[in-house]
């Protein structure tokens, strides 16, 4: 689906839903009005909907934005409140719900008719925000490397690798925009947007106010609460992320690769002296690559076609043992079942403790073995000890982090000991030493992995979390809190073998 189809779509249900609004009202209505409310209204709660699904993913995502926002106000004239998104870092994840949420009650409050003044306004400001960020996403493809967003006398031609945040997240994983399409889709919809706040009074209003009320308060609760079950007690009702159950991982990362291979690739050049512009392909550059030197002829950008396959998350899955050796591809290519425990983010803290070490304190010295031959040999003598101090790092586990291992997921993974079944625990967002020492305190017999934050994050919502596979294929994958019992585990995906 593109963004275009998705609008059409968005267009013939407001265009369903206004003919019967119109029906209902006996023709006492503003079409035009009530179109484009219940446009805005249908497109809220679509685009609501696949983000409250998954309300995770739209935290992950305003992590970034957070962290972006932060790094462009420490370097320019809103250093006085860079502090604020630290603190609203941490909070992402009530944050996102509130803002879904927001999003599908406005649509709903916008199709009945419900306290129409203030509910444009809130759609009109909600508006902004959004247009802020995809906004933001966009105009960041003009900012270079060590240039502030805010330095606009340094801003460069467009280069999408400038951008730090790759896309909005508008329509969760449903939907992947291009930053500069989302822009515009959000500009498009300021139209509206103004339009209803000077028109608000043309609104249709569907059933009585008590019932509007009590359908808004009521809608409020159980997004809310919908939203809850789709990350705090088990993994999104709807899975729109590339690693969903029944993918082949190995097949899709070899397909997506090839896709990537055949990428046409052409360079955009300026003459320095004249201004002019060209494109060229790849090969034409290479060949003429004489006629067009660095002193003369600026590359402005590289630029790629689409690739057949769109690339996802999939391209990056890579799992390192410890020692940094790569295990992707036997990972991928096991043919027995095999269990990886996932923790896209090991929890815990870490405080200093230094600790009095006594070494003992040698010396060496050569003597004579044999005067005759002029034979000498080296003797090894203690000379006492010697206190020196050392600072350790140690980590003090998340206590509901260590359960969720060793009391839920732990004992379903070793019913299976001594059958055909592997286990793997996979941690992100932390190094090897760290995980070696998260290995050594569970103590289990599991060898441990790592592999990128960011893609255990798309793999797992739940932290830690469960996921099957067997000959790349992905089988199954549970919340910690939603794991089914052993026997029955076992008999549905066959992992009763010995």
């Amino acid at each position: 689906m593109t963004i275009i189809s998705l609008m059409i779509y968005v267009a013939i249900a407001a265009a369903i839903l206004t003919v019967l609004v119109y029906f209902w009202k006996q023709g006492k209505i503003s079409v035009p009005d009530s179109f484009i409310q219940n446009y805005c209204g249908a497109l809220f709660i679509f685009s609501g909907f696949v983000k409250v699904v998954d309300p995770l993913g739209t935290a992950y995502k305003m992590e970034q934005y957070f962290q972006q926002f932060q790094a462009v106000a420490e370097g320019s004239f809103l250093k006085p409140v860079a502090g604020l998104f630290p603190m609203l870092e941490h909070a992402t994840v009530g944050f996102s719900v509130f803002v879904i949420v927001l999003e599908i009650v406005l649509g709903i409050m916008l199709l009945v008719g419900a306290y129409r003044k203030l509910v444009v306004w809130l759609f009109f400001l909600i508006l902004v925000f959004f247009l802020a960020l995809t906004g933001f996403t966009y105009l960041t493809g003009y900012v270079p490397d060590g240039v502030n967003f805010f330095e606009f006398g340094k801003w460069a031609d467009y280069d999408s690798k400038n951008m730090k945040v790759t896309d909005c997240g508008c329509f969760g994983d449903f939907l992947k925009l291009h930053p500069k399409t989302s822009f515009f889709k959000d500009v498009f919809l300021m139209l509206p947007g103004l339009w209803m706040l000077f028109r608000w009074r043309k609104l249709h209003q569907l059933f009585s106010p008590v019932f509007r009320i009590v359908l808004t308060g009521f809608s409020a609760v159980a997004l809310t609460l919908f939203s809850f079950s789709n990350y705090i007690w088990d993994e999104p009702v709807l899975d729109f992320r590339p690693f969903k159950i029944g993918v082949n991982i190995r097949e899709q990362k070899e397909i997506e690769k090839k896709a990537a291979s055949e990428v046409k690739v052409s360079f955009k050049l300026k003459n320095k002296a004249d201004g002019k512009v060209v494109v060229l392909t790849e090969d034409e550059y290479m060949k003429n690559f004489a006629r067009y030197p660095k002193d003369q002829w600026q590359v402005l950008d590289q630029i790629k076609s689409e690739p057949s396959i769109p690339e996802t998350k999939i391209s990056y899955f890579d799992i390192a043992d410890l020692n940094g050796e790569d295990k992707t591809d036997s990972l991928l290519n096991e043919k027995k079942n095999t269990f990886l425990i996932i923790s896209p983010k090991a929890k815990y803290k870490t405080h200093k403790e230094t600790r009095q070490v006594i070494d003992s304190v040698f010396v060496y010295d050569t003597i004579w073995a044999d005067s005759k031959k002029l034979d000498y040999k080296v003797v090894k003598n203690s000379v006492g000890t010697k206190s020196r101090e050392e600072v350790e790092t140690v980590y003090d586990w998340d206590p509901a982090y260590i359960d969720a291992l060793k009391k839920e997921i732990f004992p379903v993974v070793d019913s299976f000991a001594g059958r055909s079944v592997g286990v793997m625990v996979v941690v992100g967002g932390m190094g090897e030493q760290g995980i070696g020492k998260l290995r050594e305190f569970l103590a289990v017999p599991y060898g441990f992995y790592t592999c990128d934050d960011i893609v255990l994050k798309t793999i797992m919502r739940s932290n830690p979390g469960l996921l099957l596979l067997k000959d790349g294929l992905i089988k199954g994958k549970w919340h910690f809190k939603r794991l089914p019992e052993a026997e029955e585990m076992g008999h549905k995906y066959d992992l009763l073998k010995m």
